[in-house]
């Protein structure tokens, strides 16, 4: 449902084609969902956004409990809707969550998925799909705490530190018992996503690359205000955290979200 054309203040882009819309240019901006776009990408936008009861839709923030489903596997949806997307046709895409997708873009998609709640609008017409993966690592960075818990990051932290290989994997697998259903089923989801990630060779996004990307964004610090000096010192071994949880097998990690991903793909 569009509102009426208004005219463009600041160059911003079209939700469907992602190229500008130019300073005084008309611009559609829908109701529902505050997408805006070109008057001739109207006939391409996504399925309608339908709109959704106000209590549905998910807090602006919130820790990752607060965006889980009730039923497990507990992954947001957003989690699921972004992860499928990007298996879907990103996997031939060179430095997969390393290229940043346009920050603008980033941030009205996330804002969309979070207004929406339950019923997500698709991302089929992100043209873009760096803009995707910018959700999905925005999202988990902007949640009140990090996935692996403020409580649990120090034990998260030793754990890696383990010289010993089977001794540090022990350790690791006990410590992702601890945490959360939801946030140790999120885990394990993106575990096996970015496992695929790193087996594609068009990705050229190694165990190692991913780690650096996803250390800051999945395990954090342990506080909302960390030291800078703590956050000097965080920094490489977040990177260690991640690097060997991707070494744990597979299928340590299937055993929390299950083999197949059925209830996973969104419909």
């Amino acid at each position: 449902d569009s509102a009426p054309s208004h005219q463009v203040i600041r160059p911003e882009p079209c939700g469907v084609c992602g190229s500008r819309i130019r300073f005084g240019k008309a611009a559609i901006k829908c109701r529902q969902c505050q997408l805006l776009l070109h008057p001739k990408c109207r006939e391409q936008c996504p399925s309608p956004c339908t709109p959704q009861p106000r209590h549905h839709a998910w807090p602006r923030e919130g820790v990752l409990a607060d965006f889980a489903p009730s039923t497990p596997p507990l992954v947001p949806a957003l989690v699921v809707q972004c992860v499928t997307e990007v298996e879907t046709r990103g996997l031939t895409e060179t430095g997969l969550y390393r290229v940043p997708g346009a920050e603008q873009l980033v941030r009205e998609w996330k804002q969309r998925l979070l207004l929406a709640g339950g019923a997500l609008p698709t991302l089929g017409s992100v043209a873009d799909i760096h803009v995707v993966c910018g959700v999905l690592k925005d999202f988990l960075r902007g949640l009140k705490e990090p996935l692996v818990t403020f409580s649990l990051h120090p034990a998260f932290l030793q754990a890696a530190d383990i010289p010993d290989d089977a001794a540090c994997s022990t350790a690791l697998r006990h410590v992702v018992s601890k945490l959360p259903p939801a946030n140790r089923d999120t885990l394990a989801f993106l575990m096996l996503h970015l496992l695929r990630v790193s087996r594609s060779p068009d990705c050229k996004m190694d165990v190692l690359n991913l780690s650096r990307v996803f250390g800051p964004t999945l395990v954090g610090h342990s506080s909302a205000n960390p030291t800078p000096l703590a956050i000097m010192e965080d920094t490489p071994r977040q990177c260690k955290v991640v690097a060997q949880l991707l070494s744990l097998p597979p299928d340590f990690w299937r055993g929390f979200v299950g083999t197949e991903q059925e209830n996973l793909v969104p419909t």
